[in-house]
């Protein structure tokens, strides 16, 4: 059974940093897609980011452009969201996803999810 475990999150003043780390089990992490998704108090969930199963591709909602960065290590079956310049419109809780496929697309729907961390942005 594959499991999610998502941590990092916590509340942090505009302008500063986090870092999220998701730690997988229960298939071979590093043949597939992992990505993050967030979900905003009284907002559907949405698209952050993806990676592909080397690491080596990365995609990004435009929103995050520049201050979120998403990588991975094989080893550790661990992916990471490092979140810089954090704006309040960034509050929300964030989930882990894996997907079926080794590359992202963007027609994809992950297979799994974890459970989620809150990232509270304090201005």
């Amino acid at each position: 059974q594959v499991q999610l475990v998502e941590s990092g999150g916590g509340l942090v003043q505009a302008g500063g940093s986090l870092r999220l780390s998701c730690a997988a089990s229960g298939r071979t992490f590093s043949s597939y897609a992992m990505g993050w998704f967030r979900q905003a108090p009284g907002k559907e969930r949405e698209f952050v980011t993806a990676i592909s199963w080397s690491g080596l591709s990365t995609y990004y909602t435009e929103f995050v452009k520049g201050r979120f960065t998403i990588s991975r290590d094989n080893a550790k079956n661990t992916v990471y969201l490092q979140m810089n310049s954090l704006k309040p419109d960034d509050t929300a809780v964030y989930y882990c996803v894996t997907y079926p496929v080794s590359y992202y697309n963007h027609v994809l729907t992950p297979d799994y999810w974890g459970q989620g961390t809150q990232v509270t942005v304090s201005s």
